[in-house]
């Protein structure tokens, strides 16, 4: 597993641990994100370059983990995270809602979807629902 720690500069915590046979993929959307490239840019540009053999994808699924707090939930002192939220994600590249029996959005609360199916960025999302302890 490669873990990203969270970015002192970015509003709130996130944390990121995924598999490393991921690593590829994830570092060339950080070089893309740091060129300044959006979400939609970096999405058609690792799209392309997937295509074309320079991007090598996953040949099996690989899982990554995030876990997230908004800024009130983060002691910055003493590294504490109340009420923190933890996401799933299964990269299947390639795999479509046909391939793997899953719908295109999440069809009942926590229920895992595919999405980008069919391209090099398909993933199952598995998205359990936020804690409203701390309202």
């Amino acid at each position: 597993m490669i873990c990203l720690a969270d970015d002192p500069n970015q509003k709130g915590f996130s944390v990121a641990c995924y598999h490393k046979d991921l690593e590829p993929f994830m570092a060339r959307g950080r070089e893309l994100r740091k060129a300044g490239k959006n979400t939609k840019e970096i999405f058609e540009t690792r799209e392309a370059e997937a295509k074309r053999g320079k991007l090598i994808m996953l040949e099996q699924p690989a899982t990554l983990f995030v876990f997230s707090a908004p800024d009130e939930s983060f002691n910055k002192v003493t590294g504490e995270v109340k009420d923190g939220y933890l996401r799933y994600v299964v990269y299947t590249p390639y795999a479509t809602a046909e391939s793997t029996g899953l719908p295109l959005k999440p069809e009942a609360p926590s229920m895992p979807w595919i999405m980008h199916s069919g391209t090099h960025g398909a993933h199952i999302m598995i998205t359990p629902p936020v804690s409203k302890t701390s309202e």
